[in-house]
């Protein structure tokens, strides 16, 4: 069986899964309330320059200002600044195939000055480049680029020509880029998707035309519309989705929406006719999502801990600096050596780590504590399993081998919000820390506050104690001799209210 796409479309959200073999490999969600701004481009006004950090902040109308780096910052370009990157997931058209390409671009360029590329006040035209995350807003560039099905138009790119380093063949790729070449506009530059392996010259003539068009349609944009303004919106993800993954790998695309069924239907027949009878209106009673097993995905991509098929376990740590995951033997404890046992769980382990990676969309810094092996070929074999796996992320990944305590650093690419945060808010007893004041700790605090009550000149005979209810339960249980002291301390009575309304923590004290 080939990938499937599922998509689950209600009013006010979207939910796609890509689904191998019968097992989800990734997700992506999109509300009305929060739609992806990544890809849309604005037109946007520039608040403030700060030389020192080579950077700017750009109002364009979204709740926080929009980051632009200096590199981000349009320049002629010549062909040799052009690399060859591909734009394969819904909701990006950056560089996820490139290695290091903002690095690359910039040992090329002659560095210059924010201040004299920009100014205050300045007016321009920008594209969200990497959507908002936690307190950061959007990572903006004014280096355009619009996705179509074959192609990435690179409006301001002067005469180049890229092709998608998934096409390997020599032959093909002289062929796209002989094509694309003869048919592109003078100093507009293009970059040749992976989809477009096998198109005719007619598809990219096609494909050049609506791009063109869409750029005209931006451009007169930014001259009528008032700053900030969105200028150019993407498609919503249900297109993005098919426009950017449909491929002949694909077997079916399932959605459970009638109407969008039909305008999906309508899209096909029009752009890609063959793959109209792969399209298919879900009628089941049973959610999509549950028919097709996606919902345990997600419960289980939402849990701190994922059980190995063998008994052992990850633990998945998140914070904002950094993702820690360890390896646990958990209850698996093999029939062999205890080194097989450890190899074995590592092994499993590493492909698990990196299918959670893709389906909670984990980016930035991230540790890989694996069991300790004591041989190193075994460490290398576990490295090794886990460096091909992570090829089959389109993500931008690099990793270092397996130091002598188990550990694994790795990065992987920051695109969008992942799936915790997305789903999720901050715990309001916690506040994020995942851990709160025992009711132990809460009442000696009390007791601690009712000795200092007792230390004052007229000390009150009778007190009233609001907390909440497990609280004063474990207070009338197991703590029951420390409330006869807190009675003993006034000498009087101190009478207990209960409160849902109360924080685990929280806690009132006062004269009745």
């Amino acid at each position: 069986m080939g990938k499937q796409i599922i998509i689950n479309h209600i009013k006010h959200e979207i939910r796609i899964a890509m689904v191998e073999g019968g097992i989800v490999t990734e997700l992506f969600y999109e509300r009305e309330k929060k739609k992806s701004v990544v890809g849309n481009i604005y037109k946007g006004k520039v608040l403030k320059v700060l030389p020192g950090m080579e950077s700017a902040f750009v109002d364009i109308g979204l709740e926080k200002a929009g980051f632009l780096y200096v590199d981000d910052i349009w320049q002629e370009r010549g062909e040799e600044d052009l690399i060859e990157e591909e734009a394969d997931e819904p909701d990006k058209v950056d560089d996820e195939d490139q290695e290091e390409p903002e690095k690359k671009q910039r040992k090329k360029r002659s560095k210059q000055s924010i201040s004299s590329l920009i100014k205050e006040g300045q007016e321009i035209m920008v594209q969200v480049s990497k959507g908002p995350i936690g307190t950061k807003g959007a990572r903006i560039t004014c280096n355009i680029t619009l996705p179509g099905r074959n192609l990435v138009f690179i409006p301001r790119n002067a005469n180049s020509v890229g092709v998608s380093r998934q096409i390997r063949e020599e032959k093909e790729r002289n062929r796209l880029r002989r094509i694309v070449s003869n048919l592109k506009p003078e100093g507009t530059g293009f970059i040749i998707r992976t989809v477009a392996a096998g198109r005719s010259e007619e598809e990219f003539k096609l494909d050049i035309e609506y791009l063109r068009a869409t750029m005209r349609e931006t451009e007169r944009a930014f001259k009528t519309n008032r700053a900030p303004s969105l200028i150019c919106e993407d498609l919503n993800l249900n297109f993005r989705m098919i426009r950017d993954m449909l491929s002949k790998e694909i077997s079916s695309i399932v959605i459970d929406n009638p109407s969008e069924f039909d305008k999906i239907q309508r899209y096909l027949s029009k752009y890609l006719p063959r793959y109209k009878s792969i399209l298919k209106l879900y009628k089941r009673k049973t959610p999509i999502f549950d028919h097709y097993g996606v919902t345990v995905e997600i419960d289980k991509a939402l849990g701190r801990k994922v059980w190995l098929k063998s008994g052992g376990s990850l633990v998945i740590d998140q914070s904002e600096a950094l993702t820690a995951i360890d390896v646990n033997t958990g209850r698996f404890t093999g029939s062999n050596s205890h080194e097989e046992t450890i190899v074995t769980t590592n092994l499993e382990a590493a492909v698990e780590i990196v299918h959670q990676l893709k389906i909670r969309d984990i980016g930035g810094i991230i540790i890989i504590d694996f069991i300790d092996m004591e041989q190193p070929d075994n460490r290398q074999k576990v490295f090794a399993l886990l460096k091909e796996e992570l090829k089959k992320d389109k993500a931008r990944t690099k990793a270092l081998p397996i130091s002598e305590m188990g550990l694994v650093e790795m990065t992987r690419k920051r695109i969008r919000e992942n799936l915790g945060r997305y789903l999720r808010v901050v715990c309001p007893y916690c506040d994020g820390a995942a851990r709160i004041r025992s009711p132990t700790t809460t009442i000696y605090d009390i007791y601690r506050e009712v000795e200092q009550i007792s230390n004052e000149p007229n000390v009150p005979q009778n007190l009233i104690l609001v907390l909440h209810p497990d609280v004063a339960e474990a207070l009338e249980t197991e703590e029951v001799e420390t409330f006869k002291a807190m009675n003993k301390l006034i000498h009087g009575t101190i009478k207990v209210q209960t409160s849902h309304r109360h924080h685990y923590e929280q806690y009132e004290l006062f004269e009745l």
